[in-house]
């Protein structure tokens, strides 16, 4: 596993622009390689911020939305459409704006869905959902995802992966977690197992509520305290930063600074 290259750029917006135009690539060269490409969102406010970035450029149309699979990391357990949850945003930002195979677009259950308020359920629902897309050469129980990208919260989690919580120890493809810090408290999220399955894992952060947590999540703390540390692609993580989250970053870690 190689050690994560960090990308510096100036503000949110432009981090968004570029993160958008880097997806477009990534999954343009992997269609054109075998024929689909599939990805993992996030939410929240940069994640969020990308899908825009990207609906709004000319460069979507190289993508074939037809051959792409889109999956999350992790979901608020609240029902359908409510604003809360992460696909709610992701579809207004973005995935209503293009032209997506409807079979290919696999949000997380919600609370109202077919397990009701069983959280637990909900989770092996998607857990079965996941295994069922695995090919013999992802060598496990979730699909080896071409881009999975992710948020950093201040207190350094990713997904729903709270520090020192138990899903952070969970090796389930996914799980139900409960009593988070954040509300809502109830949530289904992607474990280490299953972010760590990605060719490329993306952690995203902006501002400078964030800079403590990038700082931690690159100085070799581990993934228990420091959730962040843990989220390593198969072939390459990238650390996509603006300036006042790259603040802190720890001595030795060689930044690439766009204009």
């Amino acid at each position: 596993m190689t050690p994560p290259t960090v990308l510096v750029h100036r503000d949110q917006d432009l981090l968004a622009a570029a993160a958008a135009a880097r997806l477009v690539t990534r999954i343009v060269d992997a269609q054109a390689a075998r024929g689909s490409a599939s990805v993992v969102l996030t939410g929240g406010g940069v994640g969020t911020a990308v899908l825009a970035a990207l609906a709004a450029t000319g460069a979507r149309d190289a993508v074939d939305w037809r051959r792409l699979d889109v999956w999350w990391g992790d979901e608020r357990f609240l029902p359908a459409g409510d604003p809360e949850r992460n696909e709610t945003g992701a579809r207004a930002a973005l995935l209503d704006h293009v032209d997506l195979d409807p079979a290919r677009v696999h949000p997380m259950p919600a609370s109202d869905g077919p397990d009701g308020d069983d959280v637990e359920a909900a989770a092996e629902r998607y857990a079965a959902e996941l295994r069922a897309a695995a090919r013999p050469e992802d060598h496990g129980p979730v699909p080896s995802f071409d881009v999975l990208m992710l948020g950093v919260g201040p207190d350094a989690h990713v997904a729903s992966l709270f520090p020192e919580m138990p899903a952070v120890r969970d090796e389930r493809p996914v799980v139900a977690v409960h009593g988070a810090p954040k509300p809502p408290p109830t949530r289904i999220s992607l474990t280490f197992p299953s972010l760590c399955a990605a060719q490329e894992v993306w952690v995203l952060a902006s501002g400078e509520s964030k800079a403590k947590a990038v700082r931690l999540g690159l100085s070799g703390a581990g993934p228990v305290q420091v959730p962040c540390a843990g989220a390593r692609g198969r072939r390459s993580t990238l650390f996509l930063l603006d300036r006042a989250a790259a603040a802190e970053l720890p001595p030795g870690i060689e930044r690439i600074a766009s204009p």
